[in-house]
């Protein structure tokens, strides 16, 4: 295991485009980190450069105390899982798993390949499939496989570029929960590539979120979600993603296309004297008025809308309402709807209200938010004008406190479970 440093790292390609740009990221030794961003943000190249598979441009690369910008992929001792897993068809599983000892020629007696194989095939419940061809297994069999071919390599890090893009949405949460396991029970600095941000935000201890090779962001899952830097960071992370609308500045008053928010001062101060802002607000701190207590409803704005259309979907009702964008800031919005992979369709906020709520399509609906959730941006650089530092720095804090714990933990339960048996026999 090992801590992996990038130094403003460089890759341009001949025609001379940066798919990487300056990318400076220190990752701890134990640590999981998600590269996450919109197709063609530069994370599957830079994890390519850390593997040694792609050439760094400049900058620095640093596993454990060494630079290895030179080093061939061989002499780095990291392990790979690839998006199509690259298992060998006329090999079983056995062999699969066992083949990156066996190019270690003479290394490691037959006796420890099965060992480290057999270890590998029961953190990753694969035992009773060791004899079988990759053609009978399930997608997310194979995968398995292929991450098991990474355990037996004993490597420095685990990297995973888009593991699980070829499996089903139910197939894709068992083996989020499987990688996450596997990884808490082994503690190997792991470096994961994914644009789906569910996967980001369920497995990483941080999230760098890329946009067109730049790094915008760098934080624990809550801390992205909850402080966000800017516009791209805010719309990447969350599912709905958050609402975009024109807040215009009335003296203490912020103006949004469907209600009237009365500003604080430290919100009046960090505005500073702009007339027109982007202001976020999240789909789930939205709330249906008949669904609270009179004084929550005093707490905070109420706002009465126009329904378009409801989703239903058992445990949350989404409900969209049309509204007419501000020309000043449109062109902005569309230019970020385009960077994170967009439709660019008609301007709407969602929101997602309880599953009770009696709101339906072409309904008249009476809705709740708290204003100290906003998020307020600039509409010109995009930078989140309500961040707070010390609450981000505070939640990463206490992130990691649990990272700790969870790894403690898990490999304590670890070490019971190997010697339980054992305990029986001499019983």
């Amino acid at each position: 295991m090992a801590s992996i440093t990038l130094t403003d790292v460089v890759k341009k390609y001949g025609d001379g485009y940066p798919a990487v740009n300056g990318v400076s990221l220190d990752i701890k030794d134990g640590e999981f980190v998600i590269l996450v961003g919109p197709s063609g943000c530069g994370k599957s190249t830079l994890l390519r450069m850390i593997v040694g598979l792609e050439d760094i441009t400049s900058g620095e690369l640093r596993i454990g105390d060494a630079v290895v910008n030179d080093k061939a992929p061989r002499d780095r001792h990291l392990a790979m899982v690839f998006q199509n897993y690259a298992l060998y068809p006329h090999l079983t599983v056995f062999e699969n798993i066992a083949f990156p000892l066996r190019l270690q020629k003479g290394k490691y007696t037959e006796e420890q390949i099965k060992d480290n194989v057999e270890f590998a095939a029961d953190t990753l419940e694969l035992r009773e499939h060791l004899d079988r061809k990759p053609a009978n297994l399930s997608g997310g069999q194979r995968q398995r496989v292929a991450m098991g071919r990474a355990i037996v390599r004993d490597a420095q890090a685990f990297l995973f570029d888009e593991p699980l893009s070829n499996l089903d949405a139910k197939l894709r949460g068992q083996m989020r929960t499987e990688i996450a396991r596997m990884q808490r029970r082994l503690g190997t600095t792991t470096v994961y590539v994914t644009h789906d941000q569910t996967e980001a935000m369920t497995l990483g201890d941080r999230v760098a979120v890329l946009r067109k090779g730049e790094l915008q962001q760098v934080a624990s899952p809550r801390a992205l979600y909850e402080q966000p830097v800017n516009l791209f960071v805010a719309g990447f992370i969350g599912s709905p993603p958050m609402n975009f609308v024109p807040g215009e500045v009335h003296g203490d008053t912020l103006r949004l296309p469907f209600a009237d928010v009365p500003m604080s001062d430290a919100l009046r101060e960090r505005v500073n004297g702009r007339g027109l802002v982007i202001v976020g607000l999240r789909p789930e701190h939205v709330e249906d008025v008949r669904s609270l207590d009179e004084s929550k409803v005093a707490s905070g704005v109420t706002f009465e809308a126009d329904v378009d259309v409801v989703e239903w979907l058992g445990s949350e009702l989404y409900a969209y309402i049309p509204f007419d964008t501000h020309a000043d800031v449109a062109q902005k919005l569309e230019e970020l709807d385009r960077d994170l992979d967009g439709e660019g369709m008609r301007t709407q906020v969602v929101v997602a209200l309880g599953s009770e709520s009696r709101v339906r399509d072409g309904s008249h609906a009476e809705l709740w938010f708290d204003p100290a959730r906003l998020l307020v941006f600039d509409p010109e650089s995009g930078e989140n004008l309500t961040y707070d530092e010390e609450a981000a720095a505070r939640v990463d804090a206490e992130t990691e406190e649990d990272r700790r714990a969870a790894v403690e933990r898990a490999q304590r339960d670890q070490k019971q479970s190997e010697t339980a048996p054992r305990h029986r026999q001499a019983g």
